[in-house]
């Protein structure tokens, strides 16, 4: 696998009729005696259903609303009910409805691969990271995304609030990239990305961070950066905005993680520890109910 060299030198400068479930009771006030009230780890049914593939959230309220959800016994019919994985049993038309087992997989993604949760191949005949992840089972979607033409880390998961908070910019989650720019990066550049850039619809990026020069020619030069803000196509805009083409892009960590000892098209599961440090990053984020 094709590696930029090693870091040489830091960068210098400023830094839904109604139907009930053949064996459910509608509880008084078609809510349920949930014994979720008050958890932490609570999500609503919607959610809950959701998230356990039967349908799409909006679907699951109609599927609510039609008086075909039971919790714990009870049809129930109001969408602010909340029920707590793993303690509350939620029925459909009868049948228990199983949460899904949370996972958390790191894929180090190759060249010409989307990032796209719609099966192996997407509408264009071009292959998803999906295909990659030989051997699991669940239904997993990309925390984020990277280009076609770039490399590097994603992570794929079906914890949707974990996915949402690792997204959200507020969070400052920090995403190292190693930048392949078109010529060599004067200080006035290299200070351009370290102290935000104007992009071409006038929005400023947050200061880069992490940054180092990695090796510069002529022709080109390699950088280490990080972003936080998430921007669409981001750092290939600010190439574009200071003048210098992005080239090559792979990223190389997301927060503590990196893909250290993964060759390309290869994954692996993240630890519990290394999924407790991200939810300890972004805050009060329910954990994965237990086994």
């Amino acid at each position: 696998m094709s590696k930029p060299p090693p870091r040489t030198r830091k960068a210098t400068g400023r830094r839904a009729p109604s139907r009930r479930g053949a064996d459910a009771k509608p509880a008084r006030g078609g809510r349920a005696p949930s014994r979720s009230e008050g958890s932490t780890t609570a999500v609503r049914l919607q959610k809950y259903l959701a998230h356990a593939g039967i349908a799409s959230r909006r679907k699951a309220e109609e599927l609510i609303e039609d008086g075909q959800v039971a919790v714990n016994g009870k049809v129930v019919r109001e969408l602010g009910t909340r029920v707590e994985p793993g303690r509350d049993r939620v029925a459909l038309h009868g049948k228990p409805v199983q949460a899904p087992r949370r996972v958390y997989y790191l894929l180090n993604k190759p060249d010409g691969v989307v990032c796209a949760a719609q099966g192996d191949v997407d509408d264009r005949g071009r292959p998803t990271v999906l295909s990659l992840l030989r051997g699991v089972t669940e239904r997993v979607y990309p925390v984020g995304r990277l280009d076609y033409h770039s490399r590097g880390l994603i992570l794929l998961t079906n914890d949707g609030d974990l996915a949402a908070a690792l997204t959200h910019p507020r969070h400052g989650v920090v995403k190292v990239y190693h930048v392949k720019f078109q010529g060599r990066l004067d200080e006035a550049a290299i200070e351009s990305l370290r102290s935000g850039v104007r992009l071409e619809d006038g929005t400023v990026t947050r200061p880069a961070t992490e940054l180092l020069v990695i090796r510069e020619t002529e022709a080109n030069t390699w950088i280490q950066l990080g972003i936080s803000q998430g921007l669409n196509r981001q750092i290939r805009r600010m190439g574009e905005a200071i003048g210098h083409a992005v080239l090559k892009l792979i990223r190389v960590g997301i927060d503590d993680l990196t893909t250290d000892g993964l060759d390309e098209g290869e994954f692996r599961t993240l630890s519990t520890i290394e999924v407790e440090r991200l939810r300890a990053h972004v805050g009060r984020v329910p954990a994965a109910p237990r086994e």
